[in-house]
């Protein structure tokens, strides 16, 4: 076997046409992860279920920063409990044959660069499942500037991870002991977070309702219609306030003077600056037609 092998990971990701790291993992470009972090859970969500990606998140952690949201590019890591001739194999390969050097996490934290997410399935592991501390959760902050890690699994030198800005974490619990008795199977390999499923190269938000894993050959996508449910809820939760709309009306489909009156504030708002790059067009056409048709009915 190979920890960490380029081929398997093209071969897993062959719906990504984009850009890959020299270890095959799909590069979602910068400008989608800047734009991804101004989005909430639930809007990214929303683009992944309607395609069936029903799997792709999971909201049972806890997490170092409340409040800060994490994004960044997937680097997984399955772990297993140890059984002493696979452990001894596996190490020795990972040593002798790939000069790895340290133990199984170490390996992972010395591949990461910049806007990387560490996703590590330790099976729920606590006690002896911490697998970072202050050392490793300070280098996985210096590789990444922005990133962190998602442990379906333990934590320890809570106090010190904390105090390190540039590190987010989501974690099941905190235990003193050290990582030990468990054993790497894999390194960007398929990886189970509780319910959800993460390739290598997916992207990770996390925010305080959750962690969801983004294809990246979805991102774009999940993206650009998060953006759109982002900037259409400002607008309701604005003219609601003003009382110009009912909530019948917001939550509804939007009529063709609704869809222009939002047009016409999307271009002026200064809520709406960072979404101006966004068309809508086809939603402005599909509201004409729906009031065509339903004209056609009344007549």
């Amino acid at each position: 076997m190979t920890f960490n092998c380029k081929e398997d990971i093209i071969q897993l990701t062959p719906l990504w046409q984009g850009e890959r790291f020299d270890d095959g993992r799909p590069k979602v470009s910068e400008n989608i992860l800047k734009r991804m972090r101004n989005i909430t859970f639930e809007e990214a969500w929303g683009p992944l279920w309607g395609q069936n990606y029903k799997y792709q998140y999971e909201c049972d952690f806890k997490m170092v920063q409340p409040d800060k949201i994490l994004v960044g590019r997937a680097v997984t890591a399955v772990m297993v409990p140890m059984r002493p001739d696979l452990h001894k194999t596996l190490l020795d390969y990972g040593h002798e044959k790939e000069d790895r050097k340290g133990f199984f996490n170490q390996w992972v934290i010395d591949t990461l660069v910049e806007d990387d997410v560490v996703v590590v399935d330790l099976f729920d592991k606590v006690f002896q499942g911490t697998y970072v501390g202050g050392n490793l959760s300070t280098a996985i902050a210096a590789r990444t500037k922005r990133g962190g890690a998602v442990i379906w699994g333990g934590i320890r030198d809570l106090e010190q991870i904390v105090k390190i800005d540039a590190f987010q974490g989501f974690y099941k619990g905190v235990d003193p002991t050290g990582i030990g008795d468990v054993t790497m199977t894999g390194m960007n390999v398929p990886c189970r977070i509780g319910r959800a499923i993460c390739l290598p190269g997916d992207v990770v938000l996390g925010t305080i309702s959750g962690v969801i894993f983004i294809p990246p050959h979805l991102a774009e996508n999940v993206l650009i219609n998060a953006e759109k449910s982002h900037v259409r809820d400002i607008f309701g939760f604005e003219r609601l306030a003003e009382k110009v709309y009912s909530t019948a009306q917001i939550d509804t489909a939007w009529t063709v003077p609704m869809w222009e009156d939002f047009i016409s504030w999307n271009k002026n708002s200064k809520e709406a600056v960072d979404y101006q790059h966004l068309d809508w067009a086809k939603e402005l056409e599909e509201a004409k037609k729906v009031a065509e048709n339903n004209s056609q009915v009344r007549l």
